[in-house]
């Protein structure tokens, strides 16, 4: 929380891993709902303040924050130890001055009534939820606030025929995913959410805690992974060679060799150390059948052509803000422009790897149409495609395949058809689709 790092790679570390299972809990609760509620968490804070303009030192400012977390939506701390703790954090840091300030800041807030409700729109950045309204209108954006206030549900991929078998054997309740037959939601032990959100008709929050879910991070049959995710690999479809530009973490590379059983793959990532994490976490009996390269996207040359690329580029992963409230934080309107300038230099760079009737997936996990829709249209509009060489084609198309082929399913599938497919892209919305918010767009060369 302090330094920029983010919030998966701090509950993944080793300093927490090495907690016990309790702590290990407390620890993701703590910290993930802290960053969820952090804008109002410092209101609430600041208004007892005789300044509330004053800057604070930062670890007194985190400790107010925690504290404050515990105090207003936590039912299972006592106040008295809440405040104690915040205390003693800011008594051993470099604002250890402030100690007064915060016991009594903290005292006056743990006077506040348990049963207040705060507007899920309050945690975000005015300018995002505007944005937001303007794009997708106020009921939807009230749906993608809300969303990116709950802890999300564990959902897996099975890797293995026997995955299932083996999940339940370790008495791991399973429930079909929301649209995709591979797809299993954990309901059971492995799988008691953290920081349980539940929206009234409102659109204010009422809180409860939970726990951090370990049991299947070193299982080998299934990869826990968000169905939308799942999807967009699934949309690439079928090739003999097949490119994955910006690979890690892995999560789609391993759906592409999965349903591409004799395609030879190459995996490209400008970051050795998550390429080198995504190599060990990729199935040994896989290893013969792709390269990996360590290689930025928007330089890539001297390989090709492919008749399927995956360009599922960075991004800002407004679309993921349940899973990293972090980047609400730090994330500027400018930030769009940079984003976007690279999205396009990576993938004007995959579209010269195409091979003639070879198809491109650009994918994205952000809700911005400035890194969306605008660097396709760029793309495509720009003097080397001067030719028509690169066509954008109607995804409906291969939601049809993916449908006859048993590949989606279940109740949501209709209403994915209904407001996800729109103009021949995919867009899915947090809390209007039961997953993460991602956008894809299918691009086929022709000669």
């Amino acid at each position: 929380m302090r330094e920029r790092g983010n919030s998966d790679t701090l509950l993944h570390s080793l300093q927490v891993d090495g907690l016990s299972s309790q702590d290990r809990n407390l620890c993701t609760t703590l910290v993930l709902g802290t960053l969820r509620w952090q804008r109002v968490l410092d209101a609430e804070c600041r208004r007892f303040l005789a300044r509330p303009d004053l800057t604070l030192p930062e670890d007194a400012l985190l400790a107010l924050r925690v504290g404050a977390y515990q105090l207003l939506f936590l039912d299972r701390i006592p106040a008295h130890a809440a405040i104690f703790e915040s205390v003693e954090w800011v008594k051993h840091s470099e604002g250890a001055r402030q100690a007064g300030l915060v016991n009594a800041v903290m005292r006056k807030v743990a006077a506040l009534p348990k049963t207040r409700r705060f507007p899920a729109a309050e945690a975000y950045p005015e300018w995002m939820v505007a944005r937001w309204q303007k794009f997708y209108g106020a009921e939807a954006c009230q749906r993608i606030c809300e969303q990116g206030q709950m802890e999300q549900q564990t959902v897996v991929r099975l890797l293995t025929p026997d995955a299932e078998e083996k999940l339940r054997s370790q008495e791991i309740a399973l429930q079909p995913g929301a649209f995709l037959a591979e797809a299993r939601i954990l309901s059971g032990r492995a799988t008691t959410p953290a920081t349980i959100f539940q929206p009234d008709k409102t659109g204010a929050i009422e809180i409860s805690a939970g726990k951090r879910n370990t049991a299947l991070e070193n299982q080998a049959h299934v990869q826990i992974q968000d169905e939308g995710s799942q999807l967009v690999a699934e949309l690439v479809g079928k090739g003999e060679r097949i490119l994955d530009c910006c690979a890690a973490p892995g999560g789609k590379t391993a759906v592409l060799l999965e349903k591409n059983p004799q395609a030879r793959l190459l995996a490209c990532d400008i970051h050795p150390t998550r390429l080198a994490t995504m190599r060990r976490l990729i199935l040994a009996s896989r290893q013969d059948r792709i390269e990996y390269r360590v290689v930025d996207a928007a330089t890539l040359t001297g390989v090709g052509p492919f008749d399927r690329i995956l360009c599922d580029v960075p991004c800002t992963g407004t679309g993921t803000l349940a899973g990293n409230p972090e980047i609400r934080h730090r994330l500027q309107p400018q930030d769009l422009i940079r984003q976007a300038e690279r999205q396009r230099m990576i993938l004007a760079a995959a579209l010269r790897l195409l091979a003639p009737g070879g198809r491109l997936l650009y994918s994205t996990c952000s809700l911005e149409p400035e890194e969306n829709e605008a660097v396709v249209d760029a793309c495509l509009n720009s003097a080397d495609n001067s030719m028509r060489r690169w066509v954008r084609l109607d995804l409906r198309a291969e939601f049809d395949r993916l449908e006859q082929e048993g590949i989606v399913r279940g109740e949501a599938v209709a209403e994915l058809r209904a407001t996800g497919l729109r103009d021949g892209y995919l867009r899915t919305l947090p809390g209007l689709h039961p997953c993460d918010g991602f956008f894809a767009a299918l691009i086929e060369r022709h000669e």
